[in-house]
């Protein structure tokens, strides 16, 4: 529509622009031009005059002397005006005009199509670069580990299988965890990310070799999340949806406060809970908010809020959280919502801070407590 607009702009400008071109010079020169008819038969008047004897020979040559001035003016007017452009020169006026305004148009556009293409080639080759970066350092811990005589550290053949999911290569990460979950300090960590990483390899799959890693899992730590998890989606897989329910809802019954992996339980659980007919399980059941959040009067007066008004009220609660927390600099669980919040609100640097002070108080937690993973996910996207 926008651009209907701008050729009835252009047609009407050219209109106003070539109009003189094509209609004052025809009716200028049809008048003078019976101007001097008329002054030609004045001429032939004087002298019907001078024959009868109306005037003298004198009067008769004023007379003719000037109408022939004014014939010889006339003439030299007509010729300017005549000095017009013909059929042919207004054609190509007329198109001159008409095409300029689109000329302009075609122009600016590919010009200002240049200029975004620019723009986001700039920013591709600079996703580019980082994602290259990250490749060449993940090769160089690869290539260090695989040349330590000793084998590599468990730790560092962990990070890089972490690496390689966080990138979608699902099929390394399988030969980094692999090579830690045969040494005899494997922990049950490590026998669930093999087992995720097989299961993803296989788009969702609960392969017997994922299978085998699951049960390694639980065996050294029954209540791992992330096993448990995946135990459940091998149920479901295998047709026992009801055990997979009673298995998702068991181990939140077992949870001592909230934490982050509590919210994915409760989503499978009802996701799994739909298909055979089962209400649907709430997350305050099993985990009470340790840090309260807003009201249902709090709520329903931030429904009325103005956007700038709203924006105010979330920070206002943020900030009510840090000086709660700043009582209680032990309440890991609400450092970690302490952190998230100030990641939806785009305060980075806030974000970085609430996190490590949550993973400072996760050093005597168990290595396989799933918050240590969430924490180092956050960190890494927000540093990176």
């Amino acid at each position: 529509m926008i651009w209907a607009g701008f050729f009835l702009m252009s047609l009407v400008a050219v209109l106003f622009a070539t109009w003189p071109v094509f209609g004052h010079s025809r009716a200028e020169i049809a008048v003078e031009d019976g101007t001097s008819a008329v002054l030609i038969d004045q001429l032939d008047e004087v002298k019907r005059d001078l024959d009868r004897g109306l005037i003298s020979a004198e009067e008769a040559a004023a007379a003719q002397l000037e109408i022939k001035r004014r014939i010889l003016t006339l003439s030299r007017k007509i010729t300017d005006t005549r000095f017009l452009p013909s059929r042919d020169g207004k054609t190509v006026v007329f198109l001159a005009a008409l095409f300029v305004p689109f000329i302009a148009i075609g122009y600016y556009s590919m010009n200002g199509a240049l200029v975004e293409q620019n723009q986001a080639f700039a920013e591709q080759q600079k996703e580019q670069a980082a994602e290259q970066k990250i490749t060449d350092l993940t090769q160089k811990l690869r290539d260090r580990l695989v040349n330590d005589p000793n084998g590599g550290a468990s730790d560092g053949w962990m990070l890089l299988g972490q690496t390689y999911m966080r990138m979608g290569r699902y099929d390394d990460a399988v030969q980094a965890f692999d090579i830690i979950s045969v040494r005899a300090r494997a922990t049950s960590e490590t026998w669930s990310r093999l087992a995720e990483a097989l299961i993803l390899a296989q788009d969702g799959v609960v392969t017997p070799r994922a299978e085998t890693a699951i049960d390694q899992a639980l065996a050294l730590n029954a209540s791992n999340p992330a096993a448990v998890f995946f135990r459940a989606r091998f149920l479901k897989q295998a047709g026992d949806a009801t055990a997979a329910h009673a298995l998702l809802v068991s181990r939140l019954n077992e949870a001592e406060g909230f934490a982050p992996w509590m919210e994915t339980f409760v989503i499978e659980a009802n996701r799994v809970g739909s298909e055979i007919g089962l209400a649907p399980v709430d997350l305050a059941d099993f985990a009470p908010a340790a840090t309260p959040g807003p009201s249902a009067e709090d709520v329903a007066a931030a429904g009325d809020m103005s956007e700038e008004d709203r924006s105010a009220f979330i920070r206002s609660m943020v900030e009510r959280l840090a000086n709660r927390l700043e009582d209680k600099p032990d309440d890991l669980d609400g450092w970690m919502r302490l952190a998230n919040a100030y990641s939806v609100l785009g305060e980075r640097e806030n974000a970085i801070s609430a996190y490590e002070k949550a993973s400072a108080l996760l050093q005597d937690a168990p290595v396989t407590d799933p918050r240590r993973q969430n924490i180092e996910r956050a960190l890494l996207e927000l540093k990176g």
